[in-house]
């Protein structure tokens, strides 16, 4: 299975049809390239804030307010490119109207068989807590498709272990990151996070990036980081755990996924994290002993 995470370079599209026009282009290449997966970054709902007028763009709970009437063009574009595609998208995320003014930053999943899927990013940046509009979702989530399990862990999520344990333990070999980093820091958290839980679960972690400059946008006004798609350091896979990263400005990062390769990797690791994550969980390990010095 070959996926393909995106370095998407923020745009300000004039109306929704110049939006739509841009997914169908990339998205194709991503299929053209043999791409069974596509996943687009967080965030990107808001690049259709640019359609409204520069007192809109400003002000972030305006446009939040303002996009929600593209909620159902954008899952009929991403829908219909997933069937048309033969293609799983990852559609990146839709700051999703919950009511009374609240918004849940949603990732939706759009299958090749019509199916949609999403998840809720579960822990807020200080960006999102301090806008005051934004929540927290509830329900952490695993999807079946094509013979294998998959999780998502919306940007801030990659950094926290025990959800994505979680959806290691129900079954997930992949864990999709679409992502939006504003500084080099910020990016380099993403980073470290997506590795330590390729390491620690022993999975593939395909991470999504917003790229280039948007000054209009409170959200997207600057953006950093590489597309990647993560494996273990062991045997077999890479030492740095890249398997693919973009670079020179390309738009996407593709990798195969063998998974039936993967799971009889097992047998030959050098280490097993996955097996041996419940040994953090014995009695003498539990507390700390301090020591005078």
């Amino acid at each position: 299975m070959k996926i393909a995470v995106a370095r998407y370079r923020i745009g300000a599209p004039v109306d929704f049809d110049a939006f739509a026009g841009r997914q169908r282009q990339e998205l194709g290449a991503a299929a053209a390239a043999g791409a069974r997966i596509a996943v687009l970054p967080e965030y990107l709902s808001l690049e259709l804030a640019a359609t409204f007028d520069a007192d809109i763009q400003r002000d972030l709970a305006a446009s939040l307010a303002a996009i929600q009437r593209y909620r159902q063009p954008w899952l009929q574009l991403f829908a219909g490119l997933a069937r048309e595609l033969d293609m799983h998208v990852v559609a990146g995320t839709f700051l999703l109207d919950t009511g009374h003014g609240r918004y849940r930053n949603r990732c939706d999943w759009l299958t090749p068989h019509g199916t949609h899927l999403w998840q809720d990013k579960l822990q807020l940046t200080g960006f999102e807590q301090a806008s005051g509009v934004i929540e927290a979702g509830d329900v952490l989530k695993v999807f079946e498709i094509d013979g294998i399990r998959a999780g998502v862990a919306v940007c801030y999520d990659s950094e926290f272990p025990l959800p994505v344990r979680a959806q290691y333990e129900a079954g997930a070999r992949l864990l999709v990151v679409p992502s939006c980093t504003d500084t080099e820091a910020g990016a380099t958290r993403v980073r470290v996070g997506c590795l330590a839980r390729a390491l620690e679960n022993r999975m593939f972690v395909a991470q999504s990036v917003t790229a280039g400059m948007a000054g209009w946008s409170p959200a997207l006004d600057v953006n950093t980081g590489e597309a990647t798609v993560y494996a273990p350091m062991d045997r077999g896979f890479p030492d740095d755990g890249v398997l693919a990263r973009t670079a020179d400005g390309q738009p996407w990062a593709l990798a195969e996924l063998d998974f039936a390769a993967f799971e009889a990797s097992r047998a030959h690791a050098q280490v097993a994290n996955d097996r041996d994550w419940p040994g953090q969980w014995r009695p003498p390990l539990q507390r700390a002993v301090v020591s005078p010095g």
